[in-house]
């Protein structure tokens, strides 16, 4: 594919990671010669519409196998800010897995805005990975909204493993009864790093339930926010909300600011609310050393443990198992922000 006399050629470095790949330049799907086509499948229609919007839509009654891997490729050299929407359509009673990958190259300077709106419909389930690998001169802000009508279920994954500065603002709104969200994110920052995640749940409608996992660990003298909004309506019974967010700072610089809220406005709910903030736990870090293990291997495997209670709620084994090997590197300072998505100019 040739685009602006550049050769855009992606592989994810997750070989076992079968996947319908869509690629993206700059905000825009590349597909020769067309602006609407179909990926793989009949029930996947893409659409380019004008100034970076795009339209995915699933038909309904389909089952999408494969998941659907947008890798978005960001090399704007002029410092201009670039803004794309996305629409994606989940048709009633349709199964679907998407991953969106933001990657850039080394020494690219862009400045990004997402706006993401997923319209799940009765009966759908989706599981929706936003992963993040840019380098230290990109800028990523994401408002990510998830429409869920009845007995709808949604996972989603934000995982952020480079970046100079990375915002993720999510919004799920309950439009309907009997749905059920499960939200979790994990994010490794290190240098000058920083990472804002705001996530915000409205439970509209009566039996709901939403749960939030989001887990990060900092270096140096990087900054995270995390920012955990769960109202519930007057007239929404039956709901329940589960939040909770973990944080581990390897340095003093290090700093986090977690602020849960919980507006309640019913009587009829179960919701809860936990955040923790802190170092390596000190007796395990010696347990571990007197069984023969080094420091490094013993602040290794409890950093590495603190990870995976996120990533095993994946049911994609084979991207669970990329992704533990991959933070397993970023953790040694082994993963060069252009690692994960192999981009072959």
């Amino acid at each position: 594919m040739i685009i602006d006399n550049k050769c855009e050629c992606f592989a994810c470095n997750i070989p076992s990671l079968d996947t319908i790949k869509i690629k993206k330049h700059n905000g825009k799907f590349v597909q020769e010669d067309s602006v609407v086509f179909n990926c793989l499948s009949a029930n996947i229609k893409v659409e380019n519409l004008q100034n970076n919007h795009s339209v995915i839509a699933i038909k309904d009654n389909a089952i999408i196998e494969r998941p659907i891997q947008i890798i978005n490729l960001l090399d704007k050299e002029n410092h201009a800010d670039e803004e794309e929407r996305i629409d994606i359509i989940v048709g009633e009673n349709s199964k679907l897995t998407i991953l969106y990958c933001d990657d850039t190259l080394p020494k690219t300077t862009s400045n990004t805005l997402h706006n993401i709106n997923v319209e799940l419909k009765p009966c759908s389930q989706m599981a929706f990975y936003k992963m993040e690998n840019v380098n230290n001169q990109t800028s990523i802000a994401s408002n990510i909204v998830f429409n869920l009508t009845n007995d709808v279920h949604l996972q989603t994954f934000f995982i952020t493993l480079n970046g100079g500065k990375l915002t993720n603002n999510i919004r799920v709104n309950f439009n309907s009864k009997h749905s059920f969200a499960d939200l979790n994110g994990l994010y490794l920052m290190d240098r000058e790093q920083s990472v804002e995640n705001i996530v915000k749940v409205f439970h509209y409608k009566d039996d709901c339930k939403s749960t939030q996992l989001f887990k990060g660990i900092l270096d140096d003298e990087a900054r995270a926010n995390f920012v955990g909004h769960v109202l519930v309506d007057y007239y929404a019974k039956n709901n329940e909300a589960r939040q909770t967010n973990n944080n581990i700072l390897l340095t003093d610089k290090a700093k986090v600011n977690t602020r849960p809220v919980l507006e309640i406005y019913n009587d009829d709910v179960q919701c809860s609310h936990g955040a923790t903030t802190g170092q390596l736990d000190e007796n395990a870090l010696y347990y571990l050393k007197t069984r023969g293990i080094s420091d490094k291997q013993a602040k290794m495997l409890l950093m590495n443990a603190f990870c995976q209670s996120v990533l095993l709620k994946s049911e994609i084994k084979e991207l669970q198992e990329g992704l533990t090997s991959l933070i397993q590197k970023r953790l040694e300072g082994e993963l060069s922000m252009e690692n994960p998505f192999k981009i072959q100019l």
